[in-house]
């Protein structure tokens, strides 16, 4: 059994829980929150009697084994290494973290502390992922991938009446690049690795994080393209395209409706039997990499987290997108 602590009350936190409740080992057993209200809501509702509002007293408990991260970007770092220090397993929501001095901060507190650090990035533990990147070689050389996830934000209508809420705050690290690109450029690292060159261009909104945006990422043979929005809708789909054949990707962060599509015409259908949560993937295979007594799960490796934060710092520097932590 694994017990553990979260941080942050809000959707994506449950959306978490439902997925890792359906493993056995999995055991909740700890909330914090800046606020005592907020923290005993929330426990009431998930029937656990532990709760904290001081993070060190959180990180130093002995109620929990790992800690589930899910608050503003801007506070991923800080918090994960707080709570390693104290001798917690930690799984932080995507982005890893504000910049690359950050993330590699957390990986140096997790080597220093021996335990499992990972980036909650669930696309690349989804079954129909695995059979995209083993379908590959199927459409031959891969010449070019395309990457589109735009979807309109619930918080861009007040944004637009005036009201600032938390996803277009840079000094909470946020914007379309950090809270939707990165679900284009990960999948892109780990299938391909870091590329050689970035380029990106943006919308930049007054509050000053970009609305939406497009990362191209050059590769010796091939061209990577992200597009991303939190001010649009896309219908369009993605695509893997190689030069037999192209992998059509319907729902790109839940790898959902995906087929091959040869240059003859002929239609392959890519599917395997997929949670309804998809997040489910993700917390399954951070409690095997705890288990196996691993601080590095190797599909969200540490390498494939730097690179990805490279590569959205870099996009950053393009657009000219900066975040008070990086003045930290």
């Amino acid at each position: 059994m694994i017990r553990f602590g979260v941080i942050g009350t809000n959707w994506i936190t449950e959306r978490f829980l439902n997925g890792a409740s359906q493993l056995e080992n999995f055991r909740l057993n700890a909330v914090y929150s800046r606020t005592e209200e907020k923290a005993s809501d929330f426990a009431d509702k998930y029937e656990v009697q532990h709760t904290y509002t001081d993070l060190q007293e959180f990180a130093e408990s002995d109620q929990f084994d790992a800690v589930y991260i899910a608050s503003p970007t801007a506070l991923h770092s800080e918090q994960a290494i707080i709570c390693m220090n104290g001798g917690k397993h930690v799984i932080v929501e995507k982005p890893f973290a504000s910049n690359e001095k950050e993330v590699q901060a957390m990986i140096d507190t997790a080597k220093q502390n021996n335990v499992t650090l990972m980036e909650a990035m669930k696309t690349t533990h989804i079954p129909n992922f695995h059979l995209i990147k083993a379908s590959l070689k199927k459409i031959g050389p891969v010449r070019r991938y395309v990457a589109n996830f735009c979807q309109y934000s619930s918080r861009y209508d007040k944004y637009k009446q005036g009201e600032v809420l938390n996803a277009f705050k840079p000094e909470l690290s946020n914007g379309s690049l950090m809270d939707i690109g990165v679900y284009c450029i990960y999948p892109m690292v780990a299938l391909f690795g870091a590329p050689e060159r970035v380029k990106a261009t943006a919308y930049m909104l007054e509050s000053g994080v970009d609305g939406e945006g497009t990362v191209t990422a050059d590769y010796p043979s091939l061209n990577g393209v992200a597009m991303f929005s939190k001010i649009t809708n896309s219908e369009l789909p993605s695509e893997i395209q190689g030069e037999k054949g192209s992998i059509v990707i319907g729902k790109f962060s839940d790898m959902d409706d995906v087929k091959i599509v040869y240059k003859d015409g002929a239609e392959e259908v890519l599917h395997a039997e997929q949670n309804d949560n998809t997040m489910y993937y993700e917390a399954k295979s951070f409690m095997e990499t705890i288990e196996q007594g691993e601080m590095e799960n190797r599909v969200n490796s540490w390498e494939n987290s730097l690179a990805t934060i490279r590569i959205l710092d870099q996009a950053r520097n393009e657009i000219g997108l900066e975040f008070p932590a990086d003045r930290k």
